[in-house]
């Protein structure tokens, strides 16, 4: 199966589930940085809400300073 892409909000989200897998997947590109998270969801829907969500927390964090001090997926979160 290949992998299944959309993009939300205007482009600025990407949610995608791999092949051989049953989740979908979600990405970001904020401050040069592409951040991507599992939303943990089978269902295409569900998995679009989560992505929204995770955006706009992103988007408080990178306005209140705090996005730089995440870790990313090579930090071991």
């Amino acid at each position: 199966m290949p992998t299944e892409k959309h993009s939300i909000l205007g482009g600025k989200v990407h949610v995608y589930r791999r092949e051989n897998s049953s989740f979908w997947q979600c990405s970001a590109f904020l401050e040069g940085k592409n951040h991507r998270i599992s939303t943990k969801e089978e269902s295409l829907k569900l998995a679009k809400e989560f992505a929204e969500d995770w955006y706009l927390t992103l988007r408080g964090k990178q306005t209140r300073g705090e996005l730089k001090n995440e870790k990313n997926l090579r930090e071991g979160w």
